[in-house]
């Protein structure tokens, strides 16, 4: 009776364990496909970072639909080496590597000033490189380094080629976010006083800051949706999902053994990942939602503080003012 009775709490445990995974599959670890057939011949892209993970998927598709595509990355071997993959696969020869480093204001200066004069029409500006979960350090400026990186790095990047993206007949604006932005809140004091979102050296500090940065992307891209009003020019945010690049770089190894297991069951690929920026990339028709915050392919509305206009506004003017811009 005995044998019996743990054979069937093993089973209740197993089929209980199946079931989450069924029901995270389905909820939290969703898979979406961006659907639409538009292609890019004669279209110019910029992709931040885009050498590894998500920013490299969304080149492949991108450059595989006929686009020029500017690798913006700090890594020139690692940026070359994925730019030699990209253009095996795609038959593409039009995939280039520019040197970014958004942890340096001047860097991101110097980069805008030599595209702009070498390169004669910019279409998608996507905001794609990202600090991880758990990322110290400061800035070439002083800030840290998820502010500055994640923030402040490309809000001064897309200020700087807002013009040449005008020029164009529909130039748009994708900036990588992520769901944690519901855990962020924006403190001015901190930011103007310590140049940083956040203090302390403890992980669940870096994580805090990074849902600051990504709470900055969200609004950023609602208050830049409202200075573009009159354009041809749009923005969109996107959650990519829980993806396994994003997780696991920057975490020590005690925390790998228990992040990567799980990573590997559930968290979704980089081709997954990089479906809701293509969607918002490509897909004709989503104009009037210019300034929105989209997951899985579709719009997703957001919480009171990740569309305040206030908070909006004074971040841009914020940044503005530490990025030279003001």
């Amino acid at each position: 009776v005995l044998t019996a009775q743990r054979a069937m709490s093993a089973f209740v445990i197993a089929a209980g364990l199946v079931g989450i995974y069924f029901f995270l599959q389905q909820t939290l670890f969703k898979r979406a496909r961006c659907k639409s057939p538009v292609r890019l011949l004669g279209k110019t892209v910029i992709i931040t970072g885009g050498n590894t993970g998500i920013g490299k998927a969304t080149a492949l598709e991108l450059a595989r639909r006929g686009a020029r595509v500017v690798l913006a990355c700090r890594n020139r071997q690692k940026a070359e080496a994925a730019i030699c993959d990209i253009r095996r696969e795609t038959g593409n020869s039009e995939v280039v590597f520019m040197e970014l480093d958004l942890a340096s204001l001047q860097s991101v200066r110097s980069f805008a000033e030599t595209f702009l004069k070498t390169e004669p029409r910019l279409d998608l500006l996507i905001n794609n490189a990202v600090q991880g979960l758990v990322a110290d350090g400061r800035t070439t400026d002083g800030f840290g380094v998820e502010f500055g990186v994640n923030h402040l790095g490309h809000f001064l990047l897309t200020c700087l080629l807002l013009d040449r993206l005008k020029e164009g007949g529909s130039g748009r604006v994708i900036t990588v976010s992520s769901i944690a932005h519901i855990w962020g809140k924006i403190n001015f004091e901190n930011m103007m006083s310590n140049k940083d979102l956040g203090t302390g050296k403890y992980s669940w500090q870096f994580f805090q800051a990074y849902c600051n940065s990504k709470l900055c992307n969200v609004l950023f891209i609602h208050e830049l949706a409202k200075r573009l009003k009159g354009t041809n020019v749009t923005c969109y945010c996107v959650h990519p999902g829980i993806v396994r690049t994003e997780l696991s770089r920057h975490v020590s190894l005690w925390q790998k053994v228990f992040i990567e297991p799980v990573a590997r069951l559930l968290f979704l690929d980089a081709e997954a990942g990089a479906q809701t920026t293509l969607h918002c990339a490509l897909q004709e028709g989503i104009e009037p939602l210019s300034g929105r915050y989209f997951s899985l392919c579709v719009f997703k509305e957001v919480g009171a503080k990740a569309r305040d206009d206030a908070v909006a506004r004074k971040l841009w003017e914020v940044s503005e003012r530490l990025t030279g811009l003001a």
